[in-house]
């Protein structure tokens, strides 16, 4: 753990989202270094790719609409799946959420996401299982962001979050128009422009929308 801990040290710097200056995360500032760094583990420990590293533009639209609108989960059960840095997570957190768990499977975001908490005074539980088809019991809403990005990924998710809707949860899905993001069953709710880096997108500003999944 401690090992894991400098290393996500000494490969980011406490940087505030563009669209979140209420937060401070431990981000990658150069894209390249840190990327080669975790690929030189990856072969050593099979360590899966620093996702956790960015603030990736569809959470950072979930974490901003939470935030703009903080009645939506005070006092609620918040799980964020696939939370990377844990944004969306603090976010909850920060508004007022009476408990959020914040589920990735690689530990170094694990790591990262312990980190971030403690940097912003916040209380996350983090899970480290796979939690797709779980039925999420006592959980009150459900938030995704950027989960739609290839297709094995969107094809496994969207089934689980639709049955997660059917089951009387809201669902918050952020996305900035990956390609295998389903183009019915989702009502939106939010939309956001978003300042990002050209080393991970397409561009310097992406349109991210937030999403509420439909049962399906």
């Amino acid at each position: 753990m401690d090992d894991i801990d400098a290393f996500i040290r000494a490969n980011t710097a406490p940087t505030r989202p563009p669209l979140l200056p209420e937060l401070v995360l431990h981000l990658a500032t150069e894209v390249t270094p840190l990327w080669q760094a975790t690929e030189e583990s990856l072969r050593r420990t099979g360590l899966p790719p620093p996702y956790w590293a960015f603030a990736w533009v569809g959470g950072q639209a979930v974490a901003r609409t939470i935030l703009d609108h903080p009645g939506s989960v005070a006092g609620k059960r918040v799980f964020d799946f696939a939370s990377g840095s844990g944004i969306v997570a603090l976010a909850a957190a920060r508004a007022g959420a009476a408990a959020v768990t914040a589920a990735e499977i690689d530990p170094i975001a694990v790591a990262a996401i312990r980190l971030n908490a403690a940097a912003n005074g916040c209380l996350v539980e983090a899970d480290s299982g796979d939690r797709i088809g779980d039925a999420l019991d006592g959980i009150d809403i459900v938030c995704a962001g950027d989960v739609c990005y290839e297709k094995p990924m969107s094809d496994r998710v969207m089934p689980w979050l639709r049955a997660l809707a059917g089951a009387g949860k809201t669902v918050l899905l952020g996305d900035p128009g990956r390609a295998y993001r389903p183009q019915d069953g989702l009502e939106e709710i939010a939309r956001h422009q978003v300042p990002t880096s050209i080393e991970i997108e397409d561009r310097a500003v992406r349109e991210a929308v937030v999403w509420r999944v439909l049962p399906g």
